[in-house]
């Protein structure tokens, strides 16, 4: 994303997960999910018992939320970064303090209203499951 500075995306961070967090505590995704384009792709990695899971189009999605939401808030654990024209955002979830990772990447608006830009691509990794080691 051209000419997006550290400090909008900082602030594109900081919003997405304040509305994110407002949804896992009114345990209503709707507004959130105004947040993405229609043809937005949401995918999710190393999810425990699941391995990857994609969602394309705001049907898939939506229905994707409403089947197994977060219940689970999360914090910005680190300093946001642009990197390839997406904002990559380091959490943890506020429950376990598990941590992860969240790339967005945005269809640019209105310069002056950076609320008002919506996330095309979202993706959020978790870290790998850890291996099995032997009994002891």
């Amino acid at each position: 994303m051209a000419g997006l500075t550290q400090i909008e995306a900082a602030a594109l961070a900081a919003h997405h997960v304040v509305e994110f967090n407002d949804a896992v505590a009114a345990r209503n995704f709707s507004l959130f999910l105004l947040l993405f384009t229609d043809d937005a792709v949401i995918r999710f990695e190393n999810v425990p018992g699941a391995g990857t899971l994609e969602y394309t189009g705001r049907d898939a999605y939506t229905k994707a939320y409403a089947e197994q939401p977060p219940d689970d808030k999360i914090d910005i654990t680190g300093d946001v970064r642009i990197e390839d024209g997406d904002v990559v955002v380091p959490f943890c979830w506020q429950g376990d303090e598990g941590p992860g990772t969240m790339r967005l990447r945005y269809r640019q608006g209105p310069d002056e209203a950076l609320d008002q830009w919506l996330v095309s691509a979202m993706t959020v990794v978790l870290p790998p499951p850890k291996a099995a080691g032997p009994e002891k």
